[in-house]
């Protein structure tokens, strides 16, 4: 008994499917349909629909959407057979509803604002490693903590060392030689500066006539002690590292470019640094260098500004501004000449190229393929597709786009292929939220199955990375879309264009199947990482899990959807 009820239920909704489907699809337009009075042409009917899903229509007044509640609106001549390819026509009522906007394309200046972020370190130039001349022994610390600030010729620390107490005492010798040791007194002399004396010292010695018992060491430059490697009493090698010191005065800013970051960086341009060391403060320098070698896993490379570091304070609570090796960021402001240029906003991705559409007037708009240039803040530069003068659309093409889309009334010029998914601005990655919802049509139980069983085997073809299997399945995939409202599809040059399309396709077809899921006898998956939608769906027949928009990459991504 409840088996035959079971059967019953199905039966129904199978026929509930089917008329619904019959009278969602059957165009009131229809040539073929018979007369509503022999010899008299059939009357027009109005038909209504939704601003914000123009797929969804009816031919009764006050008629509501199925999706958002919206009033359904007259459709006016949207659909006209007589727009050429790529032209889309709305009402009136439909522009005022989803907020279109205009702005003509125009030559403007291309401004930029580069944000970078990188270290500020020393400058590598000044930097100075001090190390031990001679064995020996350290006497006193002169400079005995991390930080101090040392001038050049600044005593460092004192050392008693056997062998720079033996070489003092034969240059005495070579000096009271007189004229006999004359020539090698030069050799001597050098000697003892190799030994880590210097000219002073040296001068001194032979003012004194004895050599001293300890000698001191010398700080050869200004700057700030970054490392002690000595403590009094300690035993030294000669090599081993005494002190390190860096100048401070001047830093380097370093932060890394992406390629095509390199139009609008220049050396001598002015970059303006923040630091949370010093909040509020602001560091105006130039671009000094920019590295020509790229790193070849990363495809950056570096560019240095330098940054004038003023010292802070006196004696031994003196310090400089900036300090050492803190996080930084740059504002790089770029003004290029004047170009001409269309807002970002006004700029779709289709996928293999940009595309604008353009108010023709009479509430009609023409998609057009453009060559896109440089990429301003607000603005984008156009080598090629539209004129000064002409109006595109900033707001509102997104739904333009999607009643192109689902109506094939928009084709690009130029033998352009019908888009394969509904475009989202060039500039911002496609996520869900940004593709328009696809509808939840009424399709018949049989149109069902037929997409299940594409579906499917185009997703494991996919997902076992074979394109070629892919190819095989591919015109049962698009027979099986005939007469269904699904995004168009494309076979694409390989896998990756391939999978991009099958994405946005198999995405729609889960999201039909899903509610018939149990009866059928299928699986819906969803992976949170999808390349396009970032939440795309497919249908299996049965499983485990298998990614097709992935493959082999990460075959297990996904969760079931229940």
């Amino acid at each position: 008994m409840n088996a035959k009820f079971v059967s019953l239920a199905i039966v129904t909704g199978v026929l509930g499917l089917a008329v619904g489907w019959f009278a969602a699809s059957r165009d009131p337009h229809d040539h073929g349909a018979a007369p509503a009075a022999m010899g008299a042409p059939a009357a027009a009917k109005t038909v209504y629909q939704c601003p914000m899903h123009p797929w969804i229509k009816s031919e009764k007044t006050g008629a509501k959407c199925t999706i958002c509640g919206m009033d359904l609106v007259a459709a006016g001549n949207a659909g006209a057979g007589d727009n050429p390819p790529g032209v889309v026509a709305l009402s009136p009522s439909t522009i005022t509803v989803i907020g279109v906007k205009t702005e003509p394309a125009a030559k403007r200046p291309l401004e930029r604002t580069l944000r970078v972020a990188g270290m500020v370190d020393d400058d590598d130039t000044r930097h100075r490693i001090l190390t031990a001349y001679v064995p020996g022994r350290v006497e006193q610390l002169h400079v005995n903590f991390v930080g101090a600030e040392v001038r050049a010729g600044q005593p460092l620390l004192t050392i008693y060392s056997p062998a720079l107490l033996q070489a003092q005492r034969e240059f005495l010798q070579i000096v009271q030689g007189g004229e006999s040791t004359a020539p090698a007194l030069a050799p001597a002399r050098e000697r003892l500066r190799g030994l880590g004396l210097t000219a002073g010292q040296i001068d001194a010695l032979i003012a004194r006539g004895e050599p001293e018992q300890s000698t001191t060491l010398f700080s050869p430059v200004t700057g700030t002690v970054i490392v002690r490697g000595a403590y009094p009493g300690q035993s030294v090698a000669a090599g081993d590292k005494l002190f390190e010191i860096a100048d401070f005065s001047t830093m380097w800013f370093q932060f890394e470019a992406y390629e095509q970051d390199l139009p609008w960086i220049k050396v001598g341009q002015r970059v303006d640094v923040t630091t949370r060391a010093l909040p509020g403060r602001v560091f105006a320098a130039k671009i000094s260098f920019i590295d020509p070698n790229f790193n070849e896993m990363t495809r950056v490379t570096r560019v240095r500004v330098e940054l004038p570091n003023p010292l802070v304070g006196e004696g031994d609570t003196a310090r400089r501004e900036l300090p050492h090796r803190v996080f930084g960021e740059g504002l790089v402001r770029v003004e290029a000449p004047a170009v001409l240029t269309v807002p970002r906003t006004a700029v779709l991705n289709a996928g293999n190229g940009s595309v604008v559409y353009v108010d023709l007037g009479d509430h009609r708009y023409e998609q057009r393929p453009i060559k896109s240039g440089r990429l301003g803040d607000d603005y984008l530069e156009v080598l090629d597709g539209v004129a000064e003068g002409d109006a595109v659309v900033t707001q509102g093409n997104l739904l333009i786009d999607a009643q192109a889309q689902l109506s094939h009334e928009a084709s690009a010029h130029g033998g352009h292929a019908p888009l394969a998914a509904p475009m989202v601005p060039a500039d911002v990655a496609p996520t869900a939220a940004s593709m328009p919802a696809m509808p939840p049509a009424t399709v018949p139980m049989e149109k069902l199955t037929a997409l299940i069983n594409a579906s499917s085997e185009g997703a494991a073809a996919l997902a076992g990375d074979d394109f070629a299997a892919y190819g095989k399945t591919f015109p049962a995939l698009q027979a099986a879309s005939r007469e269904v409202k699904l995004p168009d599809l494309v076979l694409g040059a390989d896998l990756k264009a391939a999978r991009r399309s099958f994405e946005v396709w198999s995405t729609a077809v889960a999201d039909l199947v899903r509610p018939h899921r149990e009866h059928l006898g299928v699986k819906i998956y969803q992976c949170p990482m999808a390349p396009v939608l970032k939440k795309g769906r497919w249908v299996q027949k049965d499983g485990p899990l298998k990614n097709p928009f992935f493959g082999s990459s990460m075959l297990t991504c996904g969760v079931e959807l229940k």
